[in-house]
C-alpha cells in the first residue's frame, strides 16, 4: 500500500482560448501552495491529469437538461442570487443536450432560441463536459464558478468590478493575498500560452473552492441538487 501523502492535491481549472488552464496546488493542513499555470488542449487531459486531483474546482457546467427546461438551472439561479448585480452576470444560461448535439448553430438556436454568439462559442467547451463527465467523475471534480468564488472570498459582498478591468484584477488578487497568502505570485506571472492572465486569475480564485472542497466544507447550490437522466448532479458549489 502506498503511504499517505502529507498534502492533497487540488486544483483550479478554467476554460480558455488554448483548451483549459489549470492551476494545481498542494493543500498541507489549511495551507495551499499553488504551482505554475499550464494549458492542456482538451477536457480528458483534464480528468486525466496527474498527479491525480483529490478535489479540483472546474468553470463549466456538469449535468445538462435532455430538452429545454428554461435558460437557467435552478443551481444557476441560486448562484446568481449570491453573486448579486453586475457580477451575476458572470452566470451564463446553460444550454440542454438537445442543442449541445444539434449539428449547426442554426438548429442549436432553433432548440434554445435564446443563444448568442457568445454562448455558441462556449459550446467547444460544453460539448466536451456534456459528452466526457461522467457521474464518477463527481466525486473529485466539482463545478464551480469564479464570480461565487470570489464573492465568497469576498464574505458574500458582491464585487463591483470587472475582472477585466485593472480595478478589478486587483480587487481580486488582494482578495487571493488575504485568503490564500503566497498564490497571488500566480497571477502576475506571464500566463502560459493559451491563456491570458484573467483566465489564470478565475483558476487561482477557484483553488478556494478546492481547498474547501478537499475539506469537505463546500456549500451545494442548490443544498438537495437536481439529478440529469445520465446520473449527474446539477449543482455549484462554493
Amino acid at each position: 500500500m502506498m503511504p499517505k501523502l502529507p498534502y492533497k492535491n487540488i486544483g483550479g481549472i478554467v476554460p480558455c482560448p488554448g483548451g483549459w488552464v489549470i492551476v494545481p496546488a498542494r493543500l498541507a493542513g489549511v495551507t495551499v501552495t499553488a504551482e505554475e499555470a499550464l494549458v492542456v488542449a482538451t477536457l480528458d487531459e483534464v480528468l486525466n491529469f496527474r498527479p491525480k486531483f483529490d478535489a479540483a474546482a472546474i468553470h463549466c457546467p456538469i449535468g445538462f437538461a435532455d430538452a429545454p427546461a428554461g435558460k437557467f438551472r435552478q443551481c444557476d439561479d441560486d448562484a446568481r442570487a449570491i453573486i448579486g448585480w453586475p457580477r451575476s452576470v458572470g452566470v451564463r444560461p446553460i444550454p440542454c443536450r438537445a442543442a449541445l448535439r444539434a449539428p449547426t448553430r442554426d438548429a442549436a438556436r432553433a432548440i434554445e432560441p435564446w443563444l448568442t454568439n457568445d454562448d455558441l462559442r462556449k459550446f467547444r467547451w460544453w460539448r466536451e463536459a456534456e459528452r466526457d463527465i461522467q457521474p464518477f467523475h463527481q466525486r473529485s471534480l466539482f463545478s464551480a464558478n469564479p464570480d461565487l468564488s470570489f464573492t465568497q472570498l469576498n464574505d458574500d459582498e458582491p464585487l463591483r468590478s470587472s475582472p477585466y478591468q485593472t480595478a478589478g484584477l486587483h480587487e481580486r488578487i488582494n482578495l487571493i493575498r488575504s485568503k490564500l497568502p503566497g498564490v497571488e505570485d500566480i497571477v502576475l506571472r506571464i500566463p502560459p500560452p493559451g491563456a491570458a492572465q484573467v483566465h489564470v486569475l478565475q483558476a487561482v480564485g477557484l483553488l478556494w473552492t478546492a481547498r474547501r472542497a478537499a475539506a469537505r466544507a463546500i456549500l451545494r447550490l442548490p443544498l438537495d441538487p437536481t439529478w440529469d437522466t445520465q446520473g449527474i448532479r446539477m449543482e455549484l458549489v462554493r
